[in-house]
């Protein structure tokens, strides 16, 4: 036996030898939920599909033995499908009947509750990175209901997926086909790799930041679902009608949550850099993020109306008004108490090389659902590329993304340099992910708002 085969058996036999009881009952655990899905279910799926359940077994234990919170997270999302999916016995109608579908686990009402839990753990973040004497305890609930969020998202996701073939056979789909699906992918992706980060790093203070740009998202969803009725389960379009969906579309946010992750460590690495700075015009990063919060509203303000006509829009106006005295009030009170929220913040290493692996771990994915979009193309309109809007904006984010990588790597980049770069990426992918479908049309107008 040579060196090299030796050394792969030690690393082998050690990686398993390592492995507890929970770790082995959490892989049968799969094994069986993965088995259980194909013996059922495998007549209604083609052969891709079939190669993705099997293939997302081993990948489901691998990630919940490399991150042991997910084993949790995982089982407990399970659960709670279950319970959903045995509760409607079939009928839709039972979602307004049954006690706990209606009020927790039909996919809207989980979905809501994401975006309460949300709010709720911003506001917890924020007050263990402001309040002194309670900030040990804050963070830990914030960072409690950040799970919460999570796990609420992905029920509603999982019984959203159910209650779409409940409707009809035909119209069923994994929901990640509209604005209003793919805003809760978002939502729940941003998050859990924030949490990973946390405790990676064994630090809360960032969760503040990052919960911020969840909750935009969260503020965008309910606006979405209000003027839009977003929430109603629609049939794909021709299309969408393919198994290339459940690839691209969740690697591509893979690659959006990340980016967003990076821009807010960005900007408290900037907040860390400027605390002490007294003059104006060299507090640049609140200024950016007052403009973006402020200008949202005006992009919004007349928005397609409701099935309530006048009255709606009256109502999405007001919602907008509110978006904005809240987003100002955020400004002013980051502003106002700078050097505090600075001296909460991990040192600048801490921030850089998170910032820094959330790119990487973003790039590598958003590459990926790249290759995987060209290759949905050419099987759906017969090229891989078309320079559509959609496309053409992708090429934009993945060329940033990789100088800012190659300058890096390459060219030893750190620091305010640096931060800014990855702030305005934020600008760039919101563009790409958001303002496409706002204001150009083309193949992928599918979100139309």
């Amino acid at each position: 036996m040579n060196t090299a085969q030796s050394t792969t058996l030690t690393l082998e036999s050690g990686f398993l030898t390592r492995r507890n009881p929970l770790d082995w009952l959490f892989a049968l655990l799969v094994l069986a939920g993965g088995g259980f899905a194909f013996f059922r279910y495998h007549a209604s799926m083609d052969v891709y599909e079939q190669g993705i359940l099997l293939g997302a077994m081993p990948a489901a234990i691998w990630m919940g033995w490399f991150w042991r919170p997910l084993r949790v997270l995982m089982v407990a999302v399970a659960a709670l499908s279950l319970l959903a999916i045995t509760s409607y016995r079939g009928d839709l109608a039972r979602a307004d009947t049954v006690f706990w579908l209606k009020y927790f686990l039909s996919s809207q009402s989980a979905i809501l509750w994401m975006c309460m839990l949300v709010f709720m753990s911003t506001v917890f973040y924020w007050g263990g990175l402001l309040l002194r004497g309670t900030t040990a305890s804050f963070e830990r609930i914030g960072s409690g209901l950040a799970w919460a969020a999570v796990l609420m998202a992905l029920v509603g996701t999982m019984v959203r997926w159910y209650e779409s073939y409940l409707i009809g056979p035909d119209i069923g789909h994994i929901p990640v086909s509209n604005l209003y699906e793919v805003f809760v992918l978002f939502c729940w992706m941003t998050a859990l790799f924030y949490l990973y980060f946390e405790r990676q790093y064994d630090t809360r203070a960032l969760g503040a930041f990052v919960m911020l740009v969840v909750s935009a998202a969260v503020g965008f969803l309910l606006w979405y679902t209000l003027v839009r009725e977003a929430h109603e389960i629609q049939p794909l379009v021709p299309a969408l009608k393919s198994w290339w969906m459940k690839l691209h579309v969740p690697a591509n946010f893979v690659g959006y949550g990340t980016f967003a992750l990076a821009a807010m460590v960005a900007f408290a690495y900037l907040i860390k850099v400027q605390a002490s700075e007294t003059r104006w015009w060299k507090l640049a990063p609140l200024g950016l993020l007052g403009i973006v919060l402020c200008f949202e509203p005006l992009v919004f303000r007349q928005s397609p109306t409701p099935a309530g006509g006048a009255a709606g829009a009256g109502g999405a106006s007001a919602y907008w008004a509110v978006y904005f005295g809240i987003s100002a009030l955020i400004v002013a009170g980051i502003l106002a108490l700078r050097r505090r929220i600075a001296e909460r913040l991990p040192a600048l290493e801490v921030l850089d090389d998170v910032m820094y692996k959330a790119i990487a771990v973003g790039f590598a994915f958003f590459t990926i659902a790249t290759v995987l979009g060209a290759l949905w193309a050419a099987e759906a309109w017969g090229g891989y590329w078309s320079w559509d809007p959609k496309e053409t904006w992708a090429l934009i984010v993945w060329l940033n993304y990789a100088a800012w990588l190659h300058m890096r790597l390459m060219k030893g980049l750190r620091g305010s340099l640096s931060a800014w770069w990855a702030l305005a990426g934020l600008a760039v992918t919101s563009f790409a992910f958001l303002g496409v479908n706002m204001f150009l049309s083309g193949l992928h107008s599918y979100g139309t708002l």
